[in-house]
């Protein structure tokens, strides 16, 4: 018989490297059909010092070279904050406006009869010199009244140099303690504290400053009035909990982000780093000494010294400063209103044919007509109203992104694709650009010719596509074809779009098992092979097919590759082992691939067998290279495209191509040197990327390490091929096991196209310019995807190469060829029409905030490659300034300095901006092992808008409020909403929190966990125990009613309030300080606006 490399060999003699192993005992179990991820987690930056003190000339208004907009005032929306910094215009124009109400007075509208309450406890000082209203100006704006600038502003420029704690979606190991954190320099402080109290006056000319603390009264967490009155006041974080600032247990490890904590029996090789206690200077304790009162300000602006914060023990640590002023949060952008109030009015069916439309957002529940135009379920822009012209490009600099999800899964309700027989013609194409028939194309001559819309060629119809036009110049025929009347469709294509020139095979499912000796000790081979023979009876049909036509193998490996023999026709399956991993090659072709219906008896058989067979083995090392060139072998053999499900526990250092070494050295996070941590370990696996891109082998990895595994040149297979990982550490059946099924069960039934192919076609005056995502290219235009799941998303940046034409749009043609899981040729269009303009405020207008975090966060994380990660930094922050200070100078009305006004499809930006740079995927940590920190950024690659929105900006909802069927409103993420008498559940995508108060009522703590009291909950329980109860139901709903719009099984972490597991915790709540010292959301507003300041200055 010949192997798949032309080897002869006997079946019953070893030859080169195969040899035949004794046949496995039969044995076949009865099996049903079940259905069925790791974790993980979510949240600084810098940027240069300036002035911000301006005078009463640099009001910035909307005259430039740009045409003012149509008159919308009535729709804009001003939330007001007195800045005492800036001065008060001396323009008469602005005298008549009134002041604006706080404390006690009535509520303020806006222009827009919005009301807005500010319920802080102090009273601001009315706003003087603020601007009237103008009727007829630009688009629909938020303003918030400036927070404390000039030249003391709080500064962050700095990049952290501290060790902070636990990454976004980690939960600590338990612990008897937590170690301490140095303070951390180049950070502002926090600032708690609210404005002037009632009967404050402002400052009048040559009136002095007052002192510290002056008319003000204490702060609540403060306590009595004491010596330290003109101190910062005591962060409200609450009392740090019981053990804190104690030193870790030995043996204790790091977890990384979004990983659960060991349970007490469990070993972990790795102290528990600093990070878990307070910082001094940035929770409860006191800034360091230098502190300068700027004049003109009423309360100052706190510590600061050249623009930075001392460190600690530099100076009185004890003297008297002035109180910092605190803004009220409810009076800023709040993502939980937005997303309500978006949610509200999407009621309404969302139509594809007006260009320029925003839909609603990704979090909103909404029914999309697909009516020409693309539907919002399958591609997504930063903007919907595209610029004219480079030059307002340029000014504005908001990229012109997408976000396409080719194969996205639609709701029910929803038509989806249709799909459409050419006949052996293939599908109709413009004869010079190639762009396929869509819609927007128009018919000449009674329809015998049509215009391409993307480089208006003229093409004659052919013979058998013609049909003839009405009085309105469309066809007749026009709703009976789905590429004359849909946005999105699909064809049947010929050989001319096969490899070859001819059609594919159906693809294949290939397992390979890790049978070393850590997998059988954590007991994943008994659990994978106890729970895979149900799994299997749910591979993906193509459409209208009753059985899948996917065929499937397994094959085991440790320092040596076992393949077995699965043909129906035997009794028992048979191994051949290849010892020889310098030169793989599989032993056997016919009965390698099979039939899950077939040969249901010999795999079953098998899947009894290998934990038995494996049961005593010693072999603790393990390759891996070798396993997926077999893999890619064995498909090209069979010509064939398919997926390879490789699951492995340790770090491949057999003697073999691919064998790697430990290199994680958390030292040079943060340094130059940091890149090369993230970059891959010599080009062998670059090399099986490629291979298996152009044999079209989608990898998806498995990992269960106990210890560093190189995700960083591993990993590279998965991203290249449009493949997922899945990560486990410590793994235990008894707590992880069920979650990793679930996730498997997933992957295996999804749908899923295979070696496909994607381009971007564009309409004159703009091209598709950069691809971010987990994707490969060979050349400058084509995607080339191993295989494309209904999850998986890629960002594409378009420029401009001329002007647009503001009557006729701009036009994007998505075409993607696949391979079908039913073996079919086909090519799914999607066509998006957008609207241009030439004024920059309509720009504004149509931006969608969650696109561009989306595309921002993926070219950060792609750009952490060959920069700095605080370069990176500091390059998104300068951007969304620039952004912002753009709209404020060209479409904003002119205004008070010291206000900082936001593009309404834009105010939520800053708090998003903010939460990205405090992620541990961007942000320097030397508490993060690299492993975790190169899962992190994989992760976010392959995301789509949906996930990146619910990972930046985590829900937190209040559990007893939750009534079946709709979600409870969630809390904004910050420790203050918090009420200690109820219990949240925090939702990142990735895991569950289930935060507990001390005061809630024991009733429910009974109900739900069957004990007495807190203190008595087994905070390692990965799932909840079912009581036959109310409140124990009301919870498993409402996790459940989450989870099922996940696409990662998620793991729950019980945490008690001070608790040793809450600072984790905190960490997703990214409104608040950030342990590792990110800026909380009101010093980072504060941050932007002093950019934006700087800019404009």
């Amino acid at each position: 018989m010949n192997g798949y490399d032309g080897k002869m060999y006997n079946g019953s003699q070893q030859y080169g490297s195969a040899r035949m192993m004794p046949p496995v005992s039969a044995g076949v179990p009865p099996y049903s059909g079940v259905h069925g991820q790791p974790m993980m987690n979510p949240p600084g930056r810098p940027g240069p010092d300036g002035n911000m003190m301006m005078n009463s000339q640099n009001v910035y208004n909307a005259k430039s070279q740009f045409p003012q907009q149509p008159p919308i005032e009535n729709q804009m929306r001003n939330v007001q904050l007195n800045d005492h910094n800036a001065p008060m215009p001396t323009s008469t124009q602005n005298s008549h406006h009134p002041p604006s109400s706080y404390g006690n007075a009535p509520p303020m509208s806006g222009p827009s009869g919005t009301t807005y309450n500010h319920t802080s406890q102090y009273q601001p000082q009315p706003q003087y010199g603020a601007p009237p209203i103008q009727p007829n100006r630009n688009p629909p704006t938020s303003y918030v009244q400036g927070p404390p600038s000039g030249p003391h502003a709080p500064n962050y420029s700095q990049p952290p140099t501290m060790n902070r704690g636990p990454g976004p979606g980690m939960i600590p190991p338990p612990s008897s303690g937590m170690g301490g954190i140095a303070p951390r320099m180049g950070q502002p402080p926090v600032s708690s504290m609210g404005p002037p109290g009632p009967g404050m006056v402002p400052p009048g000319p040559g009136m002095g400053q007052p002192g510290p603390g002056m008319g003000q009264p204490p702060v609540s967490s403060m306590g009595p009035p004491g010596p330290g009155m003109g101190q910062p006041p005591v962060s409200r974080m609450g009392p740090p909990g019981p053990n804190m600032g104690q030193p870790p247990a030995p043996g204790m490890g790091h977890l990384g982000p979004g990983m659960l904590p060991p349970t007490s029996n469990q070993k972990m090789g790795q102290p528990l780093g600093p990070g878990m206690a307070q910082p001094p200077g940035i929770m409860g304790q006191p800034p360091g000494p230098q502190m300068v009162q700027p004049p003109g300000m009423m309360g100052g602006s706190g510590p600061q010294m050249d623009g930075r914060m001392q460190p600690p023990g530099s100076g009185q640590y004890g003297s008297q400063a002035p109180q910092p002023r605190r803004l009220d949060p409810d009076a800023m952008p709040s993502p939980i209103q937005v997303l309500s109030a978006d949610q509200a009015k999407s009621t309404e069916p969302f139509r594809t044919d007006n260009p320029g439309l925003v839909p609603p957002l990704v979090t909103s529940k909404f029914v999309a007509e697909d009516c020409g135009s693309a539907s919002p379920r399958y591609i997504r822009c930063a903007t919907y109203n595209l610029p004219a012209t480079s030059d307002i490009a340029k000014t504005c600099q908001v990229p012109m992104a997408l976000s396409i999800k080719a194969m996205a899964k639609l709701p029910q309700g929803e038509a989806p694709a249709l799909i459409v027989n050419p006949g052996p013609e293939g599908p109709i194409r413009c004869k010079r650009c190639k762009a396929y028939m869509c819609p927007q194309f128009k018919f000449h001559d009674g329809g015998r010719r049509f215009q391409c819309v993307m480089c208006s060629a003229v093409t004659d119809t052919p013979h058998h596509f013609f049909d003839h036009v009405d009085h309105m110049n469309q066809r007749v025929d026009k709703y009976q074809r789905p590429e004359l009347c849909r946005g999105s469709y699909e064809f049947i294509t010929t050989k001319d779009y096969c490899r070859n020139d001819e059609f594919p095979n159906p693809p294949a499912y290939i397992f390979a098992i890790d049978v070393s000796y850590n997998a059988i000790k954590c007991g994943l081979v008994e659990l994978l092979c106890n729970r895979i023979k149900d799994l299997l009876d749910n591979l993906p049909c193509d459409v209208g097919a009753e059985e899948t036509s996917i065929r499937v193998a397994f094959f085991t490996y440790n320092n040596s590759l076992h393949f077995y023999n699965l043909k129906s026709t035997l009794a028992q399956p048979q191994m051949l082992v290849v010892s020889d991993v310098s030169d793989v090659f599989v032993p056997l072709q016919d009965g390698f691939l099979v039939s899950v219906k077939e040969s249901r008896h010999v795999i079953n058989s098998l899947l009894d067998q290998i934990p038995e067979m494996f049961a005593d083995t010693r072999d603790t090392e393990v390759v891996l290279a070798p396993v997926i060139q077999a893999a890619v072998q064995a498909l090209k053999s069979a010509k064939c495209p398919g997926k390879l499900f490789l699951f492995l526990t340790s770090l491949p250092t057999a003697e073999a191509p691919g064998k790697l070494k430990t290199r994680d050295d958390r030292k040079l996070i943060g340094t130059d040197k940091a890149k090369v941590l993230f970059s891959p370990a010599g080009n062998v696996y670059s090399n099986l990327a490629k291979e298996c891109v152009a044999q079209a082998c989608c990898v998806d990895l498995f990992l269960f390490p106990n210890q560093y595994i190189d995700i960083a040149t591993i990993g590279q297979v998965a991203q290249a091929t449009g493949g997922d990982i899945f990560k486990y550490n410590f793994f235990r059946p008894e707590v992880d096991g069920e979650r990793f099924i679930k996730n498997l069960a997933y992957d295996i039934e999804r749908d899923i196209v295979f070696d496909a192919i994607l381009r971007v076609r564009t309409s004159a005056g703009i091209r598709a310019v950069n691809f971010v995502g987990a994707l490969s290219m060979s050349n400058t235009t084509d995607v080339e995807l191993a295989g494309l799941d209904c999850d998986k998303a890629i960002c594409v940046e378009i420029k401009h190469d001329d002007k647009i034409s503001e009557d006729l749009g701009a036009f994007v043609q998505v075409a993607v060829l696949f391979t079908s899981v039913g073996g079919q040729r086909r090519l799914r269009v999607h066509n998006l029409h957008l609207a241009v303009c030439n004024q920059i405020g309509d720009l504004y207008r149509s931006c969608e905030a969650d696109v561009l975090i989306n595309y921002i966060a993926k070219t950060a994380i792609k750009a952490g490659l060959t920069d700095q990660e605080s370069k990176i930094r500091e390059e998104l922050v300068t951007r969304v300034a620039n952004i912002l200070a753009a709209y404020r100078k060209h479409c904003a009305t002119p205004s008070s300095a010291g206000q900082l006004i936001l593009p309404e499809c834009m105010k939520l930006l800053p708090v998003y901006l903010n939460s990205v740079l405090k992620n541990d995927a961007i942000h320097s940590s030397h508490e993060i092992s690299t492993d975790d920190k190169a899962y992190l950024r994989q992760l976010i690659t392959g995301m789509d808008v949906a996930e990146s929105q619910v990972y930046f900006y985590p829900r937190l909802f209040p559990v007893r409020q939750f009534t079946p069927p709709n979600l409870p409103t969630p809390v904004r993420c910050s420790e203050e909403r918090l009420d200690d008498s109820e219990a949240y559940l925090l939702d990142n995508g990735l895991s569950f929190f289930l935060w507990i108060g001390n005061a809630i009522d024991p009733e429910w703590v009974r109900s739900v966990f069957g004990v007495q009291s807190t203190a008595q909950i087994d905070i390692d329980l990965g799932n909840l125990h079912p009581f036959d109860n109310p409140s124990s139901q009301q919870l498993r709903d409402l996790m459940d009613l989450i989870q099922s719009g996940r696409t990662r099984r998620m793991k729950l972490a019980i945490i008690r309030q001070r608790d040793k597991l809450e600072p984790w915790f905190k960490h997703f709540l990214v409104e608040d300080r950030g342990m590792g010292g990110g800026a909380s959301y009101v010093d980072f507003l504060c941050h932007i606006h002093k950019e934006i300041r700087s800019i404009l200055a």
